[in-house]
């Protein structure tokens, strides 16, 4: 079986301890790094990281990725460009020592009101990207674009980056729930998949279905959502041999501030998750 599974732990439990335990339960030996007791990976100090790298090497487990903060959500293109070098320069050394590649990453949003035009938006951008890239480069790090956020969340507006840009340290995670539940069409995501299957470095799965009534679109299961299995039979069918990584945000969701509760049922979904996917992935 070509793929490899790991997932942010994260939206399971929120101590280090806890996410490991949810790998050990999976039978899985690697993590998707985002929180830790709420705090990201690339803001621990360096006795966190430390502490954090030695638990993980103890317990045999390897890391597929950052979940890092770069041009994400919380910072537009307006928002402090020396933050994000500052981010990449503090994170790059403690991946190295992991050996870890991929940095998650997106292309700055463009947020109402005083937006930038769509010419300075990607200027700008482009700019920012560049420089990143170059420093990444240099540090042997991967700048995994996230298509959710930014000016990449379309697959029109990655490719232009992509050619802008044009540095091999700016590659392409591919997300297969994002773009449904931002567009609450499934189609929109199978689109952005076929435009930009070239690019893909790296896999986040996460699902989406119609909400109640038909209403907006909600985050589900993987046997719930079609445009899973054909993304998944078109990878293995060219050859990807990489992670698959899961994001659920069936019972938390980062960026809407949806933390896991003391319940233990954000746990039992993300374990559900993996399984399920783990079945669908057998039958390929």
């Amino acid at each position: 079986m070509p793929f490899k599974f790991t997932g942010f732990a994260d939206e399971a439990e929120r101590t280090l301890d806890g996410q490991i335990s949810t790998l050990r339960e999976v039978g899985w030996n690697a993590i998707e790094l985002r929180l830790i007791d709420g705090k990201n990976i690339c803001d621990l100090s360096n006795t966190e990281w430390k502490q954090t790298w030695e638990r993980l090497q103890s317990e045999s487990i390897s890391i597929a990725g950052f979940g890092g903060q770069i041009a994400n959500w919380a910072r537009p293109i307006t928002s402090d460009f020396q933050v994000d070098l500052d981010e990449l320069r503090r994170v790059a050394p403690r991946m190295r020592e992991a050996g870890t590649k991929f940095l998650r990453i997106m292309s700055y949003p463009n947020p109402e009101p005083n937006a930038l035009s769509r010419e300075d938006w990607k200027a700008e951008t482009v700019r920012r990207l560049k420089e990143l890239a170059r420093i990444a480069g240099d540090e042997g790090v991967i700048l995994g674009h996230e298509n959710c956020n930014g000016y990449g969340e379309t697959a029109s507006g990655y490719l232009e980056l992509v050619e802008a840009v044009d540095h091999p340290a700016l590659q392409l995670i591919f997300d297969t729930g994002n773009n449904s539940l931002h567009d609450n069409d499934t189609e929109v995501t199978w689109n952005y998949y076929q435009r930009c299957r070239d690019q893909i470095a790296h896999v986040h799965i996460k699902c989406a279905k119609p909400g109640e009534n038909g209403g907006d679109y909600v985050a589900c299961h993987v046997d719930e959502d079609p445009v899973q299995k054909r993304i998944l039979e078109d990878l293995s069918a060219t050859s990807y041999d990489g992670w698959l990584s899961i994001e659920p945000h069936i019972k938390a969701a980062i960026h809407a501030g949806q933390d896991i509760d003391e319940s233990g049922e954000g746990r039992r979904v993300w374990v559900d998750f993996a399984q399920r996917l783990e079945r669908m992935v057998a039958t390929i």
